[in-house]
């Protein structure tokens, strides 16, 4: 069949779990309604639905997915993440600002950490340097879950980590009170370690940085 909401309804709304929704909506700060579909159930769902149907176009990907964003379940938003994640290689500079008016959508972690490292973090890596002046731009937001995505979007960047990049979005927001700014910084920097621990030690001891981000930045590194 041809993808519609009301197909990806289908196969989503048969799962409700009424008892589940409570307690995933509680661990999410009850931010947003769920369904009560558990990761492993809904991902095996989405395979179900993508294997049977017809994806979107690459030319209507985003209007679909957008849609599901307007949905209030959580569920639906993580189906469109992953949605807009099945064309990750053909996504380019040009998607940056959708990814962007996502990532400032029903925000909170699990949406941006699912966007930031994976589809925004391909899309840079194709196109470094437009991608990178555009993850300044990001960093210099009002917006702290944007602030967020552009420290994140090298997170798995390991030996193409751009360092002069990486320090200049994190020294921005060094001082935040914000502590998922903070944790976003000790999560990169303690990536990055496994990669390069001398350079993070050294950034880490020269850097003014809240005690929650130094001690994630540190956590492995003996």
């Amino acid at each position: 069949m041809k993808w519609s909401i009301e197909l990806v309804k289908s196969y989503m709304e048969p799962h409700r779990n009424e008892e589940n929704a409570v307690s995933m909506a509680a661990y999410m700060k009850n931010h947003f309604p769920f369904l009560g579909i558990k990761t492993p159930e809904r991902r095996m769902l989405f395979r179900a639905l993508v294997k049977e149907n017809e994806l979107p176009s690459l030319n209507t990907v985003q209007e679909e997915v957008w849609a599901l964003f307007q949905l209030k379940e959580r569920e639906y938003h993580y189906v469109a993440i992953e949605l807009l994640a099945k064309y990750q290689k053909q996504l380019t500079i040009e998607d940056l600002p959708f990814c962007l008016k996502l990532i400032e959508t029903n925000s909170w972690w699990d949406s941006v950490d699912a966007i930031a490292p994976k589809i925004v973090g391909d899309i840079v890596k194709v196109d470094r340097v437009e991608g990178e002046a555009v993850m300044m731009e990001w960093a210099k937001s009002e917006n702290m879950w944007t602030n967020r995505a552009s420290i994140l979007h090298q997170l798995k960047y390991k030996q193409e980590t751009n360092e002069e990049l990486l320090f200049a979005t994190i020294n921005r927001h060094a001082t935040s009170k914000e502590f998922f700014i903070q944790k976003a910084i000790g999560w990169v920097l303690r990536e990055y370690a496994k990669t390069s621990p001398e350079v993070v030690r050294q950034f880490v001891e020269n850097t003014k940085l809240a005690p929650l981000s130094k001690r994630e930045a540190l956590k492995h590194i003996k």
